[in-house]
């Protein structure tokens, strides 16, 4: 379980393909504390750690999870959010969140406002978005302003625009999306008593 707190930003320094899987190598400030069997999110996406050397980590991504999420666009070079898993007893400063990417979405627009930015967001129709609830985009624990059918926007401060990759974000790039797990529940069990 993670909490969307990002801690470090990891570079793709190697993209490996081996049958249907994909190995990445990422260079980052926590690589070197990190051990084999150990859980990761990358970019929201929780991955197991299948080696180290004290400034890089390696992954693997399996052909379900590449389906599922933007992994199979990484190139060396990209820059990837990071969050170790959470520790029991430790302050939950986000919300919960797996590491199981839901959906991909695309960014639309992107709009400084005194310093800080708004992020507009489209995604599949789904009624899983509350305005203030929480939405996780490449790991990242935000808070949902304005949802429509189809789209959202959250507000990202200068700390977060400076220490993830959303500053490298444009219309049109895609993202990891990640709905709140209360919410899907909740939505699973209103369908469930819905039923004809």
């Amino acid at each position: 379980m993670f909490t969307g707190i990002i801690e470090a930003a990891g570079t793709i320094t190697n993209v490996r393909r081996e049958h249907a899987n994909v190995h990445f190598t990422v260079q980052s400030p926590i690589s070197g504390e990190l051990k084999v069997d150990q859980s990761l999110a990358h970019d929201g996406v929780c991955l197991t750690v299948v080696a180290c050397t004290k400034d890089t980590h390696t992954v693997t991504a399996i052909q379900e999870t590449l389906n599922r999420t933007r992994l199979g666009d990484w190139e060396v070079g990209g820059i990837v959010n990071l969050e170790r898993a959470m520790q029991a007893g430790a302050r939950l400063d986000g919300h919960i969140v797996q590491g199981h990417v839901d959906t991909v979405g695309e960014c639309l627009h992107v709009e400084e406002s005194g310093g800080s930015w708004y992020y507009t967001f489209r995604y599949g129709t789904d009624d899983l978005l509350v305005d203030k609830g929480s939405v996780c985009v490449n790991g990242v624990s935000l808070t949902v302003v304005e949802p429509t059918d189809d789209t959202f926007k959250v507000a990202i401060i200068p700390y977060t625009h400076a220490h993830t990759n959303f500053k490298e974000l444009r219309s049109g790039s895609e993202v990891n999306l990640e709905f709140d797990i209360i919410g899907k529940y909740i939505a699973r069990q209103l369908a469930a008593y819905t039923k004809p």
